[in-house]
């Protein structure tokens, strides 16, 4: 066990006693209040004239409002774009290649220290609600949880039956419920998949239960000890599919909710040439995307609620915040897979609480693997090796950290491989461009320039200052500036290979052949 100890900043700057970390899973970048950076924009999938206006106050008003109240980060952006290696990066304070899980190793290797262990052990009760499928024990994120609810579970089981939720199609549903029903509890692993599959709201992935239970747990709780709560919000992930109310507003005049509704969503089809969807049809699922985040908004607003009812809201730094971004037909994607452009990098991020309240708006650039610096320093203590084993830099406004001149993020291998993508769509089916995707990419972003190589040697540079919508590649106009972002990359990354064999965390068989089937691995 690592020791943790006051800091000594701690005592020298205002502290808080409680910490949320709130991820709303596959929120893309803010412009929260109305302030648009030119980096939030998106185009429809043929015209690059065409906006895409995101979170803002009309979409998400109780986080806007958060935001006015504290501290909201402009320029935030994660490791990794999509959810196991970037929430194992918030844990962690390490980037894909070092703490080893993505999608060629999809567990969080048990010889890195986590966030929640070291709040553990500075004397916090730890409390985590997952409504992502990923963020279990299985696959290494229970550590230092002194309780990790499964959002999708009617009863809480130690059998997950998450699988069959994060099956795309029918077929592999039935194979994952099958493969498990009998573990444990048959009753209770059949009432889970009856309520997940058929009794959960459909416009609901877990919010109003997650919600719910922590405002119980909130009023119940006799542990004096304070807190560290993390929630996974899974809303506004594909499926889209939010109540009528939350998507009318964003919907084209000449769209209608039941239109929208009947679009085919299948990120790994449509970006494989499975299929196709128009202009039009990415239009209406923008609308939808945003009516999930509009639901989810309440939700944020709720918590808040249960936060001021038991006398806690002024006593808790909280942080909201995207784990990845989504592309909704830019750059020919949907989904959030196979490439690293700022639609799925650049995430939301707000703190309120402590030092961070009225602290208005911040330019600086800063990661998600930042939090664990950023939230110890806040609570006033220090972990000796959460520090030594990462990258990151506390932005705490009084912090003694070096501000970033620069982000990296690292696509360590494609999720799914391209050899599911083969047993699912067939062999010699797929466009050539997919097979492009076989690869690792790495990136390197400062305010101004924004460089991405490939293990294949695919390489694009882009100016963001005039192409903030990442269109037009420099990389052979402009040689000097590849060749010295390159250097830079590379030298960040210089000593780190995979941590991918080490650790005593293994799946289950079952589970690895139950992600095989659905095309995670």
């Amino acid at each position: 066990m690592a020791e943790s100890s006051a800091s000594d900043s701690g005592a020298s700057h205002e502290t808080v006693r409680n910490v949320a970390l709130i991820v709303l899973d596959t929120a893309r970048a803010t412009n929260i209040g109305g302030h648009a950076s030119s980096g939030d924009r998106g185009e429809s999938s043929s015209a690059s004239t065409a906006t895409f206006e995101s979170i803002d106050e009309r979409t998400m008003p109780a986080l806007t409002s958060i935001a006015d109240d504290g501290t909201a980060f402009e320029r935030a952006f994660a490791t990794a774009p999509w959810t196991l290696p970037s929430h194992a990066s918030m844990f962690t304070g390490t980037y894909p290649s070092e703490h080893g899980a993505h999608g060629g190793h999809t567990y969080l290797t048990d010889t890195l220290r986590t966030l929640p262990e070291a709040f553990a052990d500075a004397g916090y009760e730890t409390v985590g609600v997952s409504n992502n499928t990923w963020i279990t024990d299985e696959f290494g994120f229970d550590r230092g949880f002194d309780t990790l609810r499964r959002g999708w579970q009617y009863v809480q089981s130690d059998v997950d039956m998450g699988t069959v939720i994060r099956a795309e199609y029918l077929g592999g549903k039935i194979r994952a419920a099958r493969e498990r029903l009998f573990e444990g509890n048959p009753l209770v692993n059949t009432a889970n998949i009856v309520y997940s599959e058929l009794l959960q709201p459909t416009h609901d992935d877990g919010a109003e239960r997650t919600t719910e239970w922590v405002g119980d747990w909130l009023r119940n709780r006799e542990d004096d000890r304070p807190f560290f709560l993390f929630c996974n919000y899974i809303e506004p992930h594909v499926e889209y599919k939010p109540a009528r109310e939350y998507a009318e507003p964003f919907l084209p005049e000449d769209g209608s909710y039941e239109e929208a509704l009947e679009i085919r969503q299948d990120p790994r089809a449509y970006d494989v040439g499975d299929y196709e969807i128009t202009d039009r049809e990415f239009d209406l699922l923008r609308a939808l995307y945003r009516g999930e985040q509009a639901y989810v908004d309440d939700h944020i607003a709720t918590l808040r609620d249960h936060l001021e009812a038991t006398g806690e809201w002024e006593d808790t730094l909280v942080v909201i915040c995207g784990d990845h971004g989504e592309h909704v037909g830019e750059h020919d994607f949907f989904g959030h897979q196979y490439n690293l452009y700022d639609t799925l990098l650049h995430v939301p991020l707000v703190c309120h609480g402590g030092p961070f309240t009225d602290g208005g708006r911040r330019e600086d650039l800063v990661q998600l693997l930042d939090l664990p610096a950023t939230l110890c320093e806040a609570a006033g203590f220090s972990d000796p090796t959460l520090d030594a084993q990462g990258r990151s830099r506390s932005f705490h406004p009084t912090t003694d950290d070096r501000p970033r001149e620069a982000i990296f993020a690292e696509y360590v291998a494609p999720q799914p491989s391209i050899e599911r993508l083969e047993a699912r769509f067939g062999e010699g089916e797929l466009p050539d461009r997919v097979y492009e995707f076989d690869r690792k990419l790495r990136t390197i972003r400062t305010p101004e320039e924004k460089y991405v190589v490939g293990d294949d040697g695919f390489e694009r540079l882009h100016d963001l200052e005039t192409d903030p919508l990442e269109e037009t590649d420099l990389s052979q106009e402009k040689t000097d500036r590849t060749e010295a972002l390159g250097q830079r990359l590379e030298a960040h990354f210089e000593g780190i290979t995979d941590d991918t064999e080490t650790g005593s965390v293994a799946m289950r068989d079952s589970t690895k052949e139950r992600l095989a089937d659905l095309g995670y691995l």
